[in-house]
């Protein structure tokens, strides 16, 4: 028997490229907005889980982290960086795109290590991103912006903390509301990313994002999806260093599996 709508949990996911091994087959039960948007909705209790900014579940004690399952990187990510007309040793402000947390505190954190503590001042537009000095970008429109002709070098996030930390680094998990719902919402969750991975071939092939080749060396070379022991060891550096730059109060993160409950 199908559950009535009401019973099934609320989910929320983004729409860019690297999350679609995630959630195959249950597009439909999404609701599809950028991290910022899904860590407000979350906060609202308007979803029992989605798919947010490591920074969200670290900086609120509220949510568990869906055991086995992560956006991650071990070295250059492509899709979060730094486009710099100038020496980085120069930054004063950075323009940033407002759609995550993880990307500006890792980037606080990054330049923090440098000695380097500029002003951060959100993007007004995608098109502005080429007569900015310094402007931080994620997602899909990163990925455009590099595959495109600009006049920036880019310092690559995930590449910068794999030579600061020697690890892993995970920009967005499943936050789970602590709730009636969670161990249903994890089952669901952890299921679809079996799935997508299942077909991650077809998703090469029908994502309507830039072109086959480049998908595929995004989902083989730049991105992973695990959450095991060096990703968890990788989120523990970075709450260090939050905690060691100020970027707090840095709570201590929840693991769940299903099976926990």
């Amino acid at each position: 028997m199908a559950l009535a709508p009401s019973a099934l949990p609320r989910l929320g996911s983004v729409h860019y490229l690297n999350a679609a091994p995630l959630t195959f087959g249950i597009e439909d039960q999404m609701v599809f907005t950028t991290p910022a948007r899904l860590a407000e909705l979350l906060r609202k209790d308007a979803l029992d889980a989605a798919l947010v900014s490591i920074t969200e579940v670290l900086l609120n004690d509220r949510y568990d982290i869906l055991e086995g399952v992560a956006i991650a990187t071990q070295g250059e990510v492509y899709s979060v960086f730094l486009a710099h007309k100038k020496p980085l040793a120069e930054v004063q402000e950075v323009f940033c795109d407002t759609a995550s947390l993880t990307s500006v505190n890792l980037l606080k954190v990054l330049l923090a290590e440098r000695g380097l503590k500029p002003g951060f001042r959100p993007l007004e537009s995608y098109a502005a991103a080429r007569d900015k000095d310094f402007v931080l970008l994620i997602g899909d429109p990163a990925i455009d912006f590099q595959r495109a002709r600009h006049p920036h070098a880019i310092f690559d996030l995930g590449a910068a903390w794999l030579g600061l930390t020697q690890l892993p680094f995970v920009f967005a998990v499943w936050a789970l509301q602590r709730g009636a719902k969670q161990a249903q919402a994890g089952r669901l969750l952890q299921a679809a990313k079996a799935a997508g991975f299942r077909h991650l071939e077809q998703i090469i092939r029908e994502r309507p994002e830039h072109d086959e080749a480049f998908r595929r060396i995004y989902f083989e070379r730049h991105i992973r999806y695990e959450l095991q022991t060096e990703e968890k060891r990788g989120i523990a550096r970075f709450c260090e260093l939050l905690r060691k730059h100020g970027l707090g109060p840095v709570f201590e993160p929840r693991f769940f599996g299903p099976g926990d409950s």
